[in-house]
Order: C-alpha cells, then sequence, then structure tokens
C-alpha cells in the first residue's frame, strides 16, 4: 500500500542503498512541505475570515477525510477476510487518508460541508432555526401526497443524523455525491495498486460500496428531489427561516444555477456580494434579499445597485465569475 516513509521505519541492518532511497523519497516530501508552507500562511494571514478557516472547521474537515478513508479501508479489510478489519482500518487509513486530502473536489465538499453546519448551528443559537424540523419540512411532511411526506420524513431522519455526523467528525460513504463516491473508490484502488492481494480487496470492497450506494437516498438527494417537486410552493424554500438553512442552501444553488458548495461558500463572510447576486438570481425580491443578509451579517447592509439587477443579469455575472475548487 501507498504509505509514507519515515526514517523511525529503518533498522540497522537495513541495506544502505534502500536507506537512501526512502531518505530522498522523505526529502522531497519534506520539501514539498516546505514550498507549500510559505502560500499556506500567507493566506491564512491575509484571510481572517473565521466562518470559512476557524479551528472548528478545519478540525472537522480532517476527521471526516480520516472518517472516508477508514470506511474505505475497512470494506477492504472486510473484503480481504481480516479478523477484525476495523483494527487493521485504523492503522492503515492515515496513508489513504493523505491521498484523499490531496482530491480537490473532495476536500472542498467536506469543507462546505461543515462551513453549512457551522452555519445551522450559529442560525439555531441566535435566530432560533431548527436544524432539524424547520417549518417547510413540517408542511411537506403534512403534504397530502404521500411520495413527498414520506420524503419529508426520510429527510428529517437524514438531517438529524447529518447534525450528530458532523459533532462526531464522519460522514457516511454514502453520502457523499455520486462523482465524489467515485473519486473516493478511484482513490482506493490507487491507494493499493503494485499489491496483488490488496487491488483484489479492492475490487470487491468496491461492488460492495457501490451497491450501498445505489441503494441509499442520501441526505442530499432528498433536499434536491423535495425542493424540485415543491413547484408554486418553491419560494418558500428560499425563505431562510421558513426553510431552515439545509433546504435554503439546496434551493439557493437549484434556483441561481450554482454548485450547492457554491451557494454555501456565498453565505461566508468574505463572500457577500456573491450571495446577494445569488439571491437576485434566484428571483429573491429585495425585501426577501434584506432579511436573508439579516439573518446571516445583521451588521452588513445590502450591497448597493443590486435593486438595478434583473434575476438574468445577475445569474451572468455569478457565472463569469465561477466559485470553486480553483477559485
Amino acid at each position: 500500500m501507498a504509505t509514507t516513509a519515515s526514517a523511525g521505519t529503518f533498522s540497522a541492518g537495513s541495506d544502505p542503498e534502500a536507506i537512501e532511497g526512502l531518505l530522498r523519497r522523505d526529502l522531497a516530501h519534506a520539501d514539498q512541505a516546505m514550498h507549500h508552507m510559505g502560500p499556506i500562511l500567507r493566506h491564512l494571514l491575509q484571510n481572517d475570515d473565521r466562518s470559512i478557516f476557524s479551528d472548528e472547521i478545519i478540525a472537522r474537515v480532517r476527521g471526516m477525510i480520516a472518517d472516508v478513508a477508514r470506511q474505505l479501508v475497512q470494506a477492504m479489510g472486510e473484503a480481504a477476510g481480516h479478523t477484525d478489519a476495523a483494527a487493521w482500518a485504523r492503522e492503515a487509513g492515515p496513508g489513504l487518508a493523505e491521498m484523499l486530502a490531496a482530491t480537490q473536489p473532495l476536500l472542498y465538499h467536506l469543507h462546505m460541508l461543515a462551513v453549512e453546519w457551522q452555519l445551522t448551528d450559529k442560525l439555531q443559537g441566535r435566530l432560533a432555526i431548527d436544524p432539524v424540523l424547520t417549518p417547510l419540512l413540517q408542511d411537506i411532511i403534512a403534504s397530502p401526497d404521500p411520495d413527498l411526506a414520506a420524503r419529508g420524513m426520510n429527510l428529517l431522519a437524514a438531517q438529524a443524523r447529518f447534525g450528530q455526523q458532523v459533532r462526531r467528525m464522519q460522514i457516511p460513504l454514502a453520502e457523499l455525491p455520486a462523482d465524489l463516491h467515485e473519486m473516493a473508490l478511484a482513490t482506493m484502488k490507487a491507494y493499493v495498486a503494485g499489491d496483488a492481494a490488496g487491488e483484489a480487496a479492492a475490487e470487491q470492497a468496491e461492488l460492495v460500496l457501490r451497491q450501498r450506494r445505489a441503494v441509499a437516498a442520501s441526505r442530499l438527494d432528498l433536499l434536491d428531489h423535495i425542493v424540485s417537486a415543491l413547484g408554486a410552493d418553491r419560494a418558500g424554500a428560499l425563505r431562510l427561516d421558513h426553510a431552515g438553512t439545509a433546504m435554503f442552501l439546496t434551493a439557493l444553488a437549484r434556483a441561481s444555477r450554482l454548485a450547492r458548495e457554491a451557494a454555501i461558500m456565498s453565505t461566508t463572510e468574505s463572500q457577500m456580494p456573491r450571495l446577494a447576486l445569488s439571491l437576485v438570481a434566484a428571483g429573491v425580491r429585495r425585501d426577501g434579499v434584506v432579511a436573508t443578509f439579516a439573518a446571516l451579517h445583521p451588521e452588513i447592509a445590502v450591497p448597493t445597485g443590486i435593486e438595478g439587477l434583473d434575476s438574468d443579469r445577475a445569474a451572468a455575472l455569478l457565472a463569469h465569475v465561477p466559485v470553486g475548487v480553483d477559485a
């Protein structure tokens, strides 16, 4: 398996050439860390937006990456017949976690989930917006449409689990969007490349994990389906106090044609112009924009000139300045 060598693993009887090779590889790794240290430190010093880079958020992202790695390694361990696959995962997982952390789309998604939960928690404390059972979700559960009502109940449970999981710094593999689930599986296979037994275990684990993902409706799947099914009532999903954080973010993303991660990012302190444009692009009127800013950033006025834009122009401006993993 792909692991990072360290000088502490050498024994006195090791081949000098092998030791030199391992040291050379370790030195290259150390050089890379030094190369990136300056830009990272400079970025953190220049960016005082604690809603994006707080210690709590960084810890949660690190924990979720480790949890994804643990699940992948445990699945391989079970496929390989390890008697204690969970213990093996704890030992073998850190190397895979390092590889997963280098997968920018996955890292960005987990980062935004941590930001979403921080926002959810903040709004519950400041405005008493329930993180699970919101007024809109109550209406959905009471819907005469049995399918919509059932999905509402499933979302209620999924949202409750999400809060518990983020607090524990966990994220089930089946909760990842389909494309990121595929990236995680591809990283798992790359992790054991060249190891015949590991490759066989990864192939079997991949089949099992794909099957689990196929039969599970994730929280994000449920949110997307429900928002799309609201029809004429969709405007209610763009009222933060009525819809709650999770459904508001999904509705904002769909209506403004943004990725959901970009919608989450727009709520942070450094992205207020993007938030204003997103709301206008979603068709929210000025009073709704003001209400959203009052909930998210009560000390900040709505950017001037917003009232002069229509939704198409706002959407065009958003599309011209993309936000994402390379932003």
